[in-house]
């Protein structure tokens, strides 16, 4: 038996024993890496195992649960049929439960696992089926930011410009904090045209209007630029902690040694003054965050004056 088998061996037996009832939240993938010491892919795979036989599924905004995809639970399949096969008794179907079940699957597995066939797997119909709601998988990314955009409602702009642009960033912020695959969802370079993220380049556009247009439209770029950059080190962050099982603060402590005798042998006399005292730097990405936001502020300051 595979180190997955295993694993979804162990899983089975607890929802089955009743150890886990229905609706009740599994064991996260990072959980599974800590637990059984295994590879982020392997305890994927053991959940996608599980989700195969219609034991587990992803729900919005809360992770991986026991019980059957809701659609699944209710789907009638010839015996021996493919779900891709089927043609008749297709349950019926909305745009919104599409674009709700591809978050689910970003926010539990990130961006990586999300897949048309995998979407009408959980929801219980064919792949094809899911075009005529959401056109592509491109299409229905875009759809997903502008889900995922409404739930942080922009509010009225203050009428300080500072103030107004800090809004906007932290608004943004949030969003990427509640659905970590959001920022790498948003290109700046071709930005899709997602209708809910319209009226926030407007009001930092509206607080810039003391700039010329080209300065304008660099700033605000560079802001989204900023606010994007660091959320992504949050996603890759999570990552690696579930890839790993080791924390920020665990990996830090394990490099400390090695850091400190290279800074030692060579030529680095700030890294040296940096790190003399015992000093101990908090990494906290939302001061970072914070902290990154008023500098940029500051140096706008300074252009208007």
């Amino acid at each position: 038996m595979t180190q997955y088998e295993m694993i979804a061996a162990e899983l089975r037996r607890r929802i089955q024993a009743g150890e886990l009832k229905p609706g009740d939240r599994v064991p996260s993938t990072r959980a599974l890496v800590r637990d059984f010491g295994v590879a982020m892919a392997t305890a994927t795979k053991a959940l996608q195992a599980l989700q195969a036989e219609r034991l587990v599924h992803p729900s919005p905004g809360v992770g991986t649960v026991v019980g059957p995809p809701p659609r699944a639970a209710r789907r009638a399949l010839r015996p021996g049929r493919h779900p891709d096969q089927q043609t008749d008794q297709q349950p019926e179907l909305n745009r919104d439960e599409v674009v709700r079940m591809g978050i689910a699957i970003a926010d539990a597995e990130g961006l990586a696992a999300l897949s048309m066939r995998r979407i009408a797997s959980e929801l219980g119909v064919s792949t094809m089926a899911l075009y005529r709601y959401v056109g592509g998988k491109d299409a229905l990314v875009v759809r997903m930011v502008d889900a995922a955009i409404a739930e942080f409602p922009l509010g009225t702009p203050p009428d300080d410009w500072r103030e107004a642009i800090a809004m906007v960033a932290r608004v943004h912020w949030a969003a990427y904090r509640r659905h970590l695959w959001l920022a790498s969802a948003i290109s700046l370079s071709r930005p899709q045209l997602v209708p809910r993220l319209l009226p926030h380049t407007d009001a930092v556009l509206r607080a810039l209007q003391g700039f010329e247009k080209s300065a304008a439209l660099s700033t605000m770029i560079s802001l989204f630029a900023y606010v994007r950059g660091v959320a992504l080190v949050m996603e890759a962050e999570a990552q690696a902690e579930q890839d790993t099982g080791v924390t920020a603060d665990e990996w830090v402590t394990e490099q400390a040694d090695k850091l400190g005798a290279m800074i030692a042998m060579g030529d680095l006399p700030a890294f040296r003054e940096l790190l003399a005292d015992g000093f101990d730097y908090e990494y906290d990405l939302d001061k970072l965050f914070e902290f990154g936001l008023d500098v940029f502020l500051d140096g706008l300051s300074a252009r208007l004056l």
